[in-house]
């Protein structure tokens, strides 16, 4: 895990500054060229879109009419390198409906399965989706993921990120800044990008800030906008979940959100 480097501009609140970076798993998603009905990837294997691993002793998951979700996003913590407070096993799933996925009342499903139901056969029977049906989802070809550890260094739309620039906020010390400074100020407070862990970024605001009791809730994952990917216009989604329910490894708790310009 390499050491980020602090901006010249920024180097008066080193000190401050290393105190609020954040470890984090950063993801490389790579497009595979293949039809989205022939996943190259193994079952188990993280990835965005493609088969998911459904046990034998699970039901593929359903929507409320239904039909068969289909799976978004995959992610074998086996595979990532070790982040304090997530499980070294087990997998991850985030799956949509290919109906009004967009409206957040449902029409998702967060599944967790343990490393001992890794050990279970895959079920036989999945469903078969109409390659159609993909044609609104915000993620539109099968994604290979690659992992690597990082060091997060803030976000300025993440609501449990904030920092006194010599007696002004984010905001105001941005203001004071040349052209070419905000460039590299903005870009070192980012939290761009696919992630498991980190600062999260908003193309509009953070909403765990309106709520007291979402504050401190840890994110587990990041989508971003890439050349196959979009939520809306621009837009972001995530996975969020309580530090009690990840401690306690209660993903069916954890709850996604999204935002667009």
């Amino acid at each position: 895990m390499e050491e980020v480097e602090i901006p010249e501009l920024l180097k008066q609140f080193s000190e401050g500054l290393i105190a609020k970076q954040r470890p984090y798993v950063s993801i490389k998603a790579t497009a595979l060229d293949c039809e989205l009905d022939k996943d190259p990837l193994g079952v188990k294997s993280s990835k965005f879109l493609g088969v998911p691993f459904v046990p034998e002793g699970m039901e593929y998951p359903t929507d409320k009419n239904d039909d068969p979700l289909v799976l978004i996003a995959q992610i074998n913590f086996s595979e990532l390198p070790s982040l304090e407070g997530f499980p070294n096993e087990g997998i991850l799933q985030l799956y949509f409906s290919t109906k009004e996925w967009w409206d957040m009342s449902g029409a998702e499903k967060i599944i967790y399965i343990t490393g001992a139901e890794l050990n279970e056969p895959q079920r036989s029977d999945l469903p078969s989706i109409d390659n159609n049906l993909y044609e609104e989802l915000p993620v539109w070809k099968i994604h290979k993921l690659e992992y690597a550890k990082a060091i997060d260094t803030g976000s300025s739309e993440d609501c449990q990120f904030s920092f006194n620039f010599g007696g002004k906020d984010y905001w105001d010390f941005e203001e004071s800044l040349t052209e070419d400074d905000k460039i590299i100020f903005d870009g070192y407070f980012s939290g761009e990008g696919h992630k498991v862990g980190g600062y999260a970024d908003f193309t509009q605001s953070d909403p765990r800030d309106y709520a007291d009791d979402q504050r401190n809730d840890i994110q587990l994952l990041q989508i971003d906008v890439d050349e196959e990917i979009m939520f809306g216009d621009s837009g972001i989604g995530h996975i969020f979940i309580s530090p009690e329910h990840l401690k306690n490894r209660e993903f069916e708790k954890s709850y996604f959100y999204w935002d667009c310009c």
